[in-house]
């Protein structure tokens, strides 16, 4: 059985930028902070830990002083950085560029589309880290929609700029696209005055890269174990891929959670990953299925 680990696979830069930086920290420091799980995979931030990470909630943050936190690679809304002034806290901000991008884009079409009552729209999951800090460049006025039905809560007789979650899915945000096309239309043949939707893929290239190139890998092995953590939202999107180009596809956090009744009569093997699942992890998953039975890689 040959066993092949993606190379496609692992951290996107913003989430090795972020881990990095919490390193090179801990090495000048025996404890560090972090606002929320700096990578949605729970054996790295247990790793981290291990180092002197911890991990505290906003709540936790009013509470500190005088003292370092990391902003992880999902950014953050504007009231914690008051907070930071607020407290004295140093800030080590990780924060993904293409997010923060992103962040500024958003609030400058709220800004732009107020005197006209505009809408700004995220698509995304509601109360994931990135879409707090974009929806905090509105002050919370904007609307999350991640399902269809979450499209009655728009108003089509007003303009409508739709953006999206960087690490959502790409067929995902043009299906939302041709919904609210749709629904605009029928709002005009009604009669009423209204602009096109203002919609902008603002999806990271790092991730929708990966789906073809997934799809690829996912087609040329018997079997398929994807590695990643359960609170991931890219990690959810691309196990998607795989499943659908390969019914034989397996999600897994680790290696403890493998069945080896998948590999029965199995010639080849694919691991591969989300944005936020380190190779080491993915090679101990490989380890792992190679020590229950014969194989090269």
């Amino acid at each position: 059985m040959n066993v092949t680990i993606d190379q496609n696979s692992g951290y996107c830069f913003g989430v090795e930028f972020a881990i990095q930086m919490a390193e090179d920290e801990l090495e000048e420091v025996s404890e560090l902070y972090c606002l929320g799980d700096i990578v949605h995979n729970s054996m790295e931030v247990q790793r981290l830990y291990n180092k002197g990470l911890r991990i505290i909630d906003r709540a936790q943050l009013q509470e500190l002083h005088d003292c370092k936190v990391l902003i992880r690679a999902h950014g953050e809304p504007p009231e914690t950085y008051q907070t930071a002034l607020k407290n004295n806290l140093e800030l080590i901000d990780a924060s993904c560029p293409v997010v923060l991008k992103l962040q500024n884009r958003v609030k400058h079409a709220y800004d732009s589309t107020k005197a006209i009552d505009g809408q700004v729209v995220i698509y995304g999951q509601q109360g994931h880290a990135e879409v707090i800090g974009l929806a905090g460049q509105t002050g919370n006025d904007a609307i999350v929609i991640t399902t269809e039905e979450d499209l009655d809560q728009l108003d089509y007789t007003r303009p409508i700029t739709l953006f999206s979650q960087t690490t959502k899915s790409t067929k995902g945000f043009y299906k939302m696209k041709e919904l609210i096309e749709q629904r605009v239309a029928a709002a005009k043949a009604a009669g009423a005055e209204v602009e096109e939707l203002d919609a902008n893929d603002s999806i990271c290239r790092q991730v929708s890269n990966r789906e073809p190139q997934l799809e690829k890998f996912a087609q040329q092995h018997d079997v398929v174990v994807f590695v990643s953590g359960k609170k991931s939202s890219n990690g959810k999107a691309l196990y998607a891929v795989c499943q659908r180009v390969n019914p034989n596809s397996y999600f897994v956090e680790n290696a403890a959670e493998l069945d080896r009744s998948w590999f029965d009569g199995v010639t080849s093997v694919g691991i591969c990953g989300a944005t936020s699942t380190p190779m080491w992890l993915m090679q101990e998953v490989a380890d792992a299925i190679q020590a229950s039975q014969p194989a090269e890689v």
